[in-house]
């Protein structure tokens, strides 16, 4: 049996919670009342419940932990990521910041929280092997970080932003072991390659929108009906040579992308 959708009572009680949002009754990081409780408190069925939480999650106005429940949205509109100024040394490394998201998140009065890493070593997509220019069934370093922000002794509140994947080439890991490990230090990757000889002097980024796959829709707490983005992020050193390749998969309701380069040169006369 098909339960009949109720889209009128769905975006009614969705406009309720979201005026409730909008004029900070409920606050960043607030519980809300689960998908039964909803399904009580309105007399609707289970299913438009779920609508109505999925609808809202769409706008990037709350989100789920499994397990948790669900909550208000921390990010209330778009993150703006200036990605013409976010890798910068000075800005990736202010306040000591192990690299450019926590010097993001904390410039933009977020409480940084530590990425879970996932640090191995695997076979790198076809479009990154291609890079590299390594055999499609070869190996190299994989390093995953699953990205959350928070609030101040609110741990459930956590609110997972980003899924960034990097690969090295082989004989950039060798000579850089740093980035095998949990903490890379002040500045992160890019620092530590600098370090041992690979400096990223120049950086290009492709950008798609797609689905995202179930792990990446599980680890953001997003239906996999909601649109990410894609970030292809690839660091030159000065020869040209891309010695690093990023995935970053961003949530499409949380994120806006800036960029700014000079087209001309101002007249000196």
């Amino acid at each position: 049996m098909v339960t009949k959708r109720e889209p009128g009572k769905v975006e009614r009680i969705a406009a309720e919670i979201r005026d409730k949002i909008e004029r900070r009754v409920l606050v960043p990081g607030s519980r809300l009342p689960g998908v039964p409780q909803l399904q009580k408190e309105h007399g609707i069925a289970y299913q438009t419940a779920r609508e109505v939480y999925g609808l809202l999650e769409d706008e990037g106005l709350v989100f789920s932990r499994r397990g948790k429940g669900t909550f208000v949205s921390l990010v209330i509109g778009k993150i703006v990521s200036d990605r013409t100024s976010r890798y910068l040394p000075a800005l990736r490394e202010a306040g000591g910041a192990v690299g450019a998201f926590e010097a993001e998140m904390k410039a933009m009065g977020f409480e940084y929280k530590t990425p879970l890493v996932d640090i191995g070593r695997d076979v790198p997509p076809k479009k990154v092997a291609q890079v590299f220019q390594m055999h499609h069934r070869a190996k190299t370093l994989k390093r995953q970080r699953i990205m959350p922000v928070g609030l101040p002794d609110n741990e459930d509140a956590l609110e997972i932003i980003q899924v960034a994947t990097s690969w090295f080439p082989p004989d950039v890991v060798d000579a850089c072991p740093a980035l095998a490990e949990g903490k890379t230090g002040k500045g992160g990757s890019k620092s530590r390659m600098a370090e041992a000889g690979f400096k990223q002097v120049r950086l290009r980024e492709e950008i798609e929108v797609r689905s995202p796959t179930t792990d990446e829709a599980k680890a953001l707490g997003i239906p996999t009906e909601q649109a990410v983005l894609e970030i292809t992020h690839k660091g030159l050193t000065v020869d040209r040579r891309v010695v690093e390749v990023c995935l970053h998969v961003l949530p499409r309701a949380k994120w806006r992308l800036a960029y700014e380069w000079v087209i001309d040169t101002p007249s000196t006369s």
